[in-house]
């Protein structure tokens, strides 16, 4: 059966990456819905972040199998991911600063077209750049800033014009890591709305320590510890999972879903 008859929009199959003698991802299989957000947790050094590059192609996996749809996409690069439908962002806000809101989205869109690499073109020239950028700063509530230099942003609204930046390229899929890393209390509150937003129309995997937005906005967790998969499933389950509260969510998280906020666990907003 075919990963698109099975109901999968993005399926990884028994996923490794080596690393000399250490494994970071050990074997693991995920399916992504459509439609849906499915939410990666673990503590710091779990393997989600090496997951999540296997998953975009910025590593290539020493064995296992990722299919988009019927597409097999084991072996390609990440433009080829990219263009194929797979959209991400960054721990790290990868923009161009100088650039304004509205450039760095038409830059997005322009890749998304066979005259991509004509650079003495003018872009501003093309009804269909300028369409599909000022959607997608639309989209994320940027479309007053768009013509605010990118750098010139706040934090969130950074974070915000990356996943605008994604959403130009048309993607089937979006692969988030951290999304609301750094943000304060009202800007995790947008972000969240947003996502929430987004998961409606397009099948979302996101990696974050903030549990309050996991619990508020996944359908499917899937728990990482040491490399492998320790449990997955509907968010409720998860929870209650012995293992789970043990090696990752504190032994009260069955009732609370937090910890002492240390390094390399889940954080819980005030």
């Amino acid at each position: 059966m075919s990963t698109r008859d099975s109901g999968a929009v993005l399926q990884a199959r028994a996923l490794t990456r080596r690393f000399g003698g250490l494994t970071a991802v050990n074997a693991v299989s995920l399916t992504v819905a459509p439609k849906s957000v499915h939410a990666v947790i673990g503590p710091n050094g779990a393997g989600k972040s090496t997951l999540i590059n296997l998953l975009s192609g910025d590593l290539r996996p020493t064995s296992g199998t990722l299919h988009l749809g019927d597409t097999d996409l084991t072996s390609l690069t990440p433009a080829q991911r990219s263009h194929r439908g797979i959209g991400r962002s960054y721990q790290k806000t990868n923009i161009f600063k100088p650039f304004t809101a509205f450039e760095n989205c038409r830059l997005a869109a322009q890749s998304r077209t066979p005259r991509a690499a004509r650079w003495l073109a003018v872009a501003a020239a093309y009804d269909d750049l300028r369409d599909a950028a000022l959607a997608s700063l639309t989209r994320v509530g940027l479309a007053e800033r768009a013509d605010i230099a990118a750098g010139l942003l706040s934090h969130g609204e950074q974070r915000q014009l990356e996943i605008a930046m994604a959403l130009a390229t048309q993607p089937e899929v979006l692969l988030l890591d951290e999304p609301l890393a750094g943000m304060g209390a009202d800007e995790a509150e947008r972000m969240i709305a947003l996502l929430a937003e987004l998961g409606r129309a397009h099948a979302l995997l996101l990696v974050e320590h903030d549990m309050d937005a996991v619990f508020a906005l996944a359908e499917t967790l899937t728990v990482m510890v040491n490399g492998s998969v320790i449990a997955s499933g509907h968010p409720a389950t998860v929870r209650a999972n012995a293992e789970v509260q043990r090696a990752y969510l504190g032994d009260d998280a069955g009732d609370d879903v937090c910890d002492d906020g240390g390094a390399g666990h889940a954080r819980k907003r005030p």
